[in-house]
């Protein structure tokens, strides 16, 4: 079916582009000066465009002889009659075919090679996703195999020992395992948090314009909720400052961002979420004070690979969550980047300002 309407497309064209050029001629030949060579260039022309927009050489070399008729007919003497003993007939006609094969072959290279150029790129594309859906796979099954192991391995020792377990040791095996838990509960809406972005080649999201004072206080606030502990400084411009976003995807990157400061840093001093305002972007930056990124990680930490943690809860790495913030970042249009500082290490985006119009 759509073979079918490209070739009644193709028809279309070249019909109706044939008969603009002969009424055209028509013009210059009877109202104006009877110049046989203005007609053969009009004609030319309209067999280059029908060369360049149509595909294949049928419609070309169809419209050649056509365009050496309709001069034999219309336009030389004697009119309207067909006589194929003039001058150079040959030579007109074998020009125009010529013309015409020669665009059509032309513009027949180029449209092959722009269809092998997008394929590649295509196949390109596919790979980077492929690569990324697997370091995914990866971070995910290890980060919740290493949890489940920890609360399965918990819970039967709650249950087997109940007897010979002291009332601190009971105590102790159920804070893992709420612990544990809630690990798994801030994977699961890391991974329900990418559903909603499109999954598609331009991928993109709903953006609104959103108080950006209003998204950092509700993300401090859900971490809080998480983490009682954690203390988070926030440095940000005194101007009310907009920014189109998605507020709940950029919460939990904040979200992510800001854990991963009070988890790895190693580092008691509170965390610093510094917002800054520049031409074109709004950066934010969180900043702990501890020990630092190894340098071998920097390279790859937002893959979705597992990092481990020399901290208490060494059984946990980054994992997902760093990679999960790259995607959202992207998918906004900004960047993303970490670094280490002489104390602790930093982690940035930005997030591109609309123009007004």
């Amino acid at each position: 079916m759509r073979m079918k309407k490209h070739i009644i497309s193709d028809l279309i064209f070249t019909a109706l582009l044939l008969m603009a050029a002969t009424a055209l001629s028509f013009c210059f030949f009877y109202f104006g000066n009877k110049n046989l060579a203005n007609i053969t260039v009009i004609y030319i022309l309209a067999l280059i465009l029908i060369a360049l927009k149509t595909t294949g050489y049928l419609y070309g070399t169809a419209a050649a002889l056509f365009c050496v008729i309709a001069v034999n007919y219309f336009f030389s003497y004697p009119y309207f009659k067909l006589n194929f003993s003039l001058a150079g007939y040959p030579v007109t006609f074998l020009g125009m075919l010529a013309t015409s094969l020669i665009t059509s072959a032309t513009t027949t290279t180029l449209k092959k090679q722009r269809l092998a150029i997008a394929e590649r790129e295509k196949a390109l594309f596919e790979a980077d996703r492929e690569k990324l859906r697997a370091n995914l796979l990866r971070a995910v099954s290890h980060d919740l195999r290493t949890p489940l192991t920890s609360i399965i391995g918990s819970s039967s020792s709650y249950l087997e020992n109940y007897q010979d377990l002291s009332e601190n040791e009971r105590l102790e095996l159920v804070t893992n395992i709420k612990e544990d838990s809630e690990w798994l509960l801030n994977m699961v809406e890391n991974l329900l948090t990418v559903t909603r972005i499109k999954d598609h080649a331009d991928d993109k999201v709903r953006k609104s314009q959103e108080v950006v004072e209003e998204v950092v206080s509700e993300a401090i606030q859900r971490l809080q909720r998480r983490r009682p502990n954690a203390r988070i400084r926030v440095t940000m411009p005194n101007d009310f400052l907009m920014l189109a976003m998605d507020p709940t995807l950029i919460e939990q990157v904040l979200i992510n961002l800001m854990e991963n400061a009070v988890i790895h840093s190693g580092s008691i001093e509170p965390i610093d979420l510094l917002i800054d305002e520049g031409e074109d972007v709004v950066s934010f930056s969180v900043r702990d004070y501890g020990k630092g990124i190894k340098e071998e990680q920097l390279p790859h930490i937002f893959d979705g690979q597992q990092l481990s943690s020399e901290t208490a809860d060494g059984n946990r790495g980054i994992g997902i969550g760093l990679s999960i913030c790259r995607t959202i970042i992207q998918a906004h249009g900004g960047q993303i980047h970490a670094a280490n500082l002489d104390r602790g290490a930093v982690f940035t985006f930005t997030l591109p300002m609309e123009k007004e119009n």
